[in-house]
């Protein structure tokens, strides 16, 4: 699974309607051109392919009052809302997801109901368990890892990060069970997404040609 995907169509889903430069303009205000492929030609090659398959409205708009071109404005579909939240289940609940998606989850778990999103990190914690309970047939932690030579390093690598993501997963659903955050029908979400003209002090600053479409 690519990150990208949930993060563009997340970013579209809280504007509401949105050009591409509004939503570059949002990934990188949360840094996620450092830490996933949100890069520029990334996300304006997504929101036309999903505008092509269906996720995604396309609006074409006046030319701005500047005197720019016209820029295409993104809404997000019923299909498109349907895979933002498939993409988001799959992105809290599987052990396996490289990193970048699971910050893109934890970035949108507000979305869901705060008691979807405890069962979904609590299905995680289980992921974790047997992953790290299948690794340890082959390999006893007690032992060390010299006990299997430097392949012994491996083993022991996935063990750590089997232990330190249930101990996060696990803090996690505890503040989240202690009241921590506004989770959907729970009042007024967490804002953040840009308005139009607002500075974004995290901008890379680096023009590319999708910018004005």
């Amino acid at each position: 699974m690519s990150a990208i995907r949930l993060l563009v169509l997340g970013a579209v889903r809280q504007h509401g309607r949105a050009h591409g430069y509004q939503v570059r303009n949002d990934l990188e205000f949360w840094g996620a051109h450092e830490w996933s492929n949100a890069k520029p030609g990334s996300i304006y090659h997504a929101l036309k392919q999903m505008a092509k398959q269906g996720l995604l409205h396309a609006h074409e708009t006046a030319p701005s009052t500047a005197g720019g071109p016209p820029r295409t404005e993104y809404e997000i579909t019923e299909r498109g809302t349907e895979e933002f939240f498939t993409l988001l289940r799959e992105a809290l609940t599987s052990y396996d997801q490289k990193m970048d998606v699971l910050s893109a989850g934890v970035g949108f778990i507000v979305d869901l109901e705060r008691s979807e999103a405890v069962e979904l990190l609590k299905e995680r914690v289980r992921g974790l368990e047997e992953w790290r309970a299948s690794v340890t047939e082959y390999y006893t932690p007690e032992d060390g890892p010299e006990s299997l030579g430097h392949i012994g390093e491996i083993m022991n690598m996935w063990v750590h990060s089997a232990d330190g993501g249930a101990a996060w997963t696990r803090g996690l659903i505890e503040r989240i069970e202690g009241g921590a955050y506004t989770f959907a029908g729970e009042g007024e979400p967490f804002v953040g997404v840009l308005v139009e003209g607002q500075e974004n002090p995290y901008a890379t600053g680096v023009p590319h040609e999708g910018d004005h479409l």
